[in-house]
């Protein structure tokens, strides 16, 4: 069963949104259609990016050139 989806009001410029209607039409979507895979999509790689980040700060240091001194 899909999940439960919430309406709410997008408060947007005219121009941004002409946008999103073309790119919803490229794609075959319906503006919410692209908007909420937009927003998905980002979703996805903020929690992506995070689990780097969480998972690498020791190789982080490590990729970093030793100096003499």
């Amino acid at each position: 069963m899909p999940a439960e989806k919430k309406a709410f009001v997008l408060r947007i410029q005219a121009e941004t949104l002409k946008e999103l209607e073309r790119w919803a039409q490229d794609d075959f979507r319906s503006v919410n259609g692209q908007i909420e895979f937009l927003l998905s999509d980002a979703l996805r790689r903020r929690k992506r990016r995070v689990r780097n980040e969480d998972e690498s700060p020791a190789s982080e240091d490590s990729s970093e050139p030793a100096t003499n001194q």
